[in-house]
């Protein structure tokens, strides 16, 4: 059954979040999913709510859209479905199955982490998160955690390094943990954060008593922390090698697609043999197992459908939350306004360059970018290098801001 949603927390499948086109819900999968269930859980997006159906920055599924009926409905269909799900903390591993880079298989790892966590029954907030990344060729390094583990190299088998609070390269490191060590470290872990008080993250008890407070739970489990290099952007969109075959990687424009269009990519890539989907960072999906030349062909129908393909594609560079209608919050239609600008962007694979907030919370992009415009009672407000939290700059109207943004983005291109 469908919960009222409390304010703070995070909208889930059977805690569904009243926004501005009906209430929306959340789905993190706990690993790759069976083409043909999540095919049916697209057609209960259509035929339960609007139609419209989002992948998140960090890979969680969203069905905007539902009314109070029929969010029932779509939850227990959806939990009839042959797909794993993160029911309470979200654990997060490699998107990318049968990878031959990968150090460690972190779905073997993950699942231990979740049991271990569900038997442990801790109250955390609703935001406490764990990453575990084996080393692979598509790194979760962008996306922020409480606890995060990385495959790490060692004489003997690989090892996971333990980090606390932040992303790849903010996070505080603690030590290095076998894979067969790794629940039982990650739950002493996050005890100490809910000893601090449901709403505490990792990061308030680092600044409250330092990393002294995890070192003293989990110190004798733990070897010395390894020194590890920064990793390149991965790309996601494209052809990636699997053991067996390969598997392809598309981007839905602005994290948002219909249903409908999200059912016919499916299906053909069923019909070409892919047999699993999944969600991936920066708003993406992968496919497979597909053969290298029909990923070509799988792209190209991809292409028509919509989605994209091409990692040079302007709209690549801008993030845009839903903004006005779609969400009470928003201020100006942000996606409208983002798709106006990406058009006038040149191609690119810098990565993204404007972030398009309808309001200051910048839910599509908390951190700061190049360009940020920010919905505001006063206009459009512009924040160079800062978060949508930050005080904008300058304000322009909605008809003006196109070109502002344009402006502003190539002098950044130019200053980079």
């Amino acid at each position: 059954m469908s919960r009222a949603f409390v304010r703070g927390a995070c909208p889930r499948l059977a805690a569904s979040m009243e926004t501005g086109d009906g209430l929306l819900a959340r789905i993190v999968p706990a690993g790759p999913m069976p083409i043909d269930a999540f095919a049916k859980l697209c057609a209960a997006a259509e035929a339960h709510g609007n139609g419209i159906l989002e992948i998140s920055a960090r890979g969680s599924v969203q069905v905007r859209g539902l009314a109070p009926v029929s969010a029932p409905l779509f939850a227990a269909t959806v939990e009839a479905l042959d797909i794993p799900l993160c029911d309470g903390v979200p654990v997060l591993a490699d998107p990318l199955p049968d990878d031959p880079s990968a150090l460690i298989d972190t779905h073997d790892v993950a699942g231990q982490v979740r049991a271990a966590i569900a038997a442990a029954g801790l109250a955390l907030a609703p935001k406490v998160s764990v990453i575990i990344n084996g080393g692979g060729r598509i790194p979760l390094d962008t996306l922020f955690a409480d606890v995060r583990l990385r495959g790490v190299p060692n004489a003997h088998a690989p090892k996971l390094l333990v980090s606390l609070a932040g992303d790849a390269a903010s996070a505080a490191p603690l030590g290095t943990v076998a894979p067969d060590e790794a629940a039982c470290v990650v739950v002493a872990l996050l005890r100490v954060i809910a000893a601090h008080g449901p709403s505490s993250r990792a990061l308030d008890v680092l600044r409250a008593q330092g990393i002294a407070a995890f070192r003293a739970v989990v110190g004798a489990a733990l070897e010395p922390a390894v020194q590890i290099v920064a990793r390149p952007r991965a790309e996601i969109i494209g052809l990636h090698r699997l053991r067996d075959g390969c598997a392809m990687g598309v981007a839905l424009p602005f994290g948002q697609k219909q249903a409908l269009d999200l059912v016919a990519l499916l299906r053909m890539a069923r019909a070409n043999g892919a047999t699993w989907v999944a969600t991936a960072p920066d708003r993406t999906l992968l496919l497979g197992p597909i053969g290298e030349m029909i990923g070509f062909a799988l792209a190209t129908a991809a292409d028509q459908l919509g989605f994209l393909v091409d990692a040079r594609d302007s709209r690549r560079r801008v993030v845009a939350c839903p903004g006005a209608p779609s969400c009470a919050s928003g201020l100006i239609a942000a996606r409208a306004l983002a798709a106006e600008i990406a058009a006038a962007l040149p191609s690119s694979e810098t990565g993204f360059t404007v972030h398009v907030s309808g309001c200051a919370k910048g839910c599509a992009h908390p951190g700061a970018a190049p360009l940020t415009i920010i919905g505001t009672a006063q206009g459009c407000g512009l924040v160079r290098n800062g978060t949508p939290r930050a005080q904008p700059e300058s304000y322009v109207d909605t008809d003006e801001v196109v070109a502002e943004a344009v402006r502003l983005a190539a002098r950044e291109s130019a200053d980079a």
